[in-house]
């Protein structure tokens, strides 16, 4: 909530910061993430000739999870920037929203490291999917408070707009939520069905903008 100062001006922590601020942290929270993840692809030093394919081929999988997580963290990244382009100003509760936002995406190098080293295993991709669930929920808890308060939307913010990221939200929030109780049934088929989300993205968005504005028919 706001705590208005006896002039009436608003010194809430989401009023004093403004988003282009709060944005600009962000930014450099998630270069420092992607960059903690490439310093995970290593080869032992010191190696013989013929050590060094075998070294190289055992980095495969530091540098599979690498890719996947530098593109799950690029989505969110273009995920957030879409959100603060409708955002006018901030409230507490946007704020610490996108606090929590940020605190998933800087632990994120440590479930990478997970699902690199223990990749068939229930607990790492367990973990993995939740954090990526948290994060997107987060997103679109945020994208949520501006349908909420509109007052905090840029001028000329379409509600549906806003509508259709939240349902873009939830579609990569269901995906991975519902593969952490897979991953204990089978960890490699909860990992196949994170690409279900692309698919599903795209038919819902295509759904979205061709249905026609509510009130018409």
């Amino acid at each position: 909530m706001s705590t208005p100062t006896s002039e009436g001006e608003d010194e809430s922590p989401g009023a004093v910061i403004g988003p282009d601020r709060l944005l600009a942290f962000g930014d450099a929270v998630f270069a420092i993430a992607i960059t903690l993840l490439a310093l995970d692809i290593t080869v032992p030093g010191d190696l013989e000739n013929g050590d060094l394919g075998r070294a190289l081929h055992r980095a495969l999988s530091d540098i599979g999870a690498y890719l996947l997580s530098f593109v799950v963290i690029g989505v969110l990244w273009l995920s957030q920037h879409a959100l603060f382009h409708r955002v006018a100003r901030l409230d507490s509760c946007l704020l610490y929203l996108y606090l929590a936002l940020l605190a998933v995406i800087a632990a994120l190098p440590f479930p990478t490291r997970l699902i690199s080293e223990y990749a068939d295993t229930a607990a790492a991709t367990a973990v993995y999917a939740g954090s990526i669930a948290a994060a997107s929920a987060l997103i679109t808890a945020m994208t949520l408070r501006l349908l909420v308060r509109p007052q905090l939307a840029a001028p000329g913010t379409a509600p549906r707009r806003l509508r259709l990221a939240v349902y873009e939200g939830l579609v990569m929030v269901a995906v991975f939520a519902a593969s952490v109780p897979l991953a204990f049934a089978s960890p490699r088929a909860a990992q196949y069905w994170w690409l279900a989300a692309v698919p599903a993205r795209a038919w819902l968005s295509r759904r979205i903008r061709t249905a026609p504005p509510a009130g018409r028919p």
